[in-house]
């Protein structure tokens, strides 16, 4: 446990060092861009929340092409200013097509946000575009190909059963998917073959 306690710090620092440096690289980018004060520091919080968000929607288990796009989006605007900043751009003479860059990023993040927070997943999407009723009997519903149970490794299924037992023990009632998929932080077919085992 101890181990696993030293990595996860030791990853959290790395993570802490790493944002540090490409939030500065950001800001510094932006400022020498035009955009002074508070505008200035709102760049690098635009691009990490729209990483953020990015990454929430992979992780969701669900429509994934959007949350690679604007995940890819982003990195690229962080990833830009990093190299732009290491000595590669004079950050006294801007070009132009920067200037005009870094104006335009603001729309760019609204529209990414916006997109990845308010679209409903495909799947969602689907099942609500139903066929127009017609008179006669009800149609029955074809049934889905069933997808292949994921792979469970055997220490995940021995660590969701002690966050179940954990979870009986606190609140006298057995751990639903929804609760145990954001307890492991899995997707949801994987969390689903999960609660099959417990």
């Amino acid at each position: 446990m101890r181990a696993h306690l030293a990595r996860v710090d030791a990853v959290l620092v790395q993570a802490v060092i790493a944002a540090a440096l490409s939030f500065a690289h950001l800001h510094d980018l932006a400022s020498a861009a035009g955009q002074d004060g508070w505008k200035a520091w709102a760049y690098p919080v635009s691009v990490d929340l729209l990483l953020v968000a990015a990454w929430k929607r992979l992780r969701s288990g669900s429509s994934k092409t959007a949350g690679w796009c604007w995940f890819v989006v982003a990195l690229v605007a962080s990833l830009g200013a990093n190299v732009a900043t290491a000595g590669l751009l004079d950050l006294a003479d801007v070009p132009a097509w920067l200037r005009i860059l870094v104006a335009g990023w603001p729309a760019v993040a609204f529209l990414g946000g916006t997109l990845l927070a308010h679209t409903a997943p495909a799947a969602e999407t689907a099942s609500a575009s139903a066929e127009p009723e017609t008179a006669g009997p009800p149609a029955i519903p074809e049934a889905e190909p069933k997808q292949p149970a994921p792979h469970v490794p055997a220490a995940l299924v021995t660590h969701a059963r002690k966050l179940a037992d954990e979870h009986r023990t606190r609140t006298g009632s057995p751990i639903d998917t929804d609760t145990l998929r954001a307890r492991l932080g899995v997707p949801a077919p994987l969390a689903d073959a999960i609660a099959s085992r417990l």
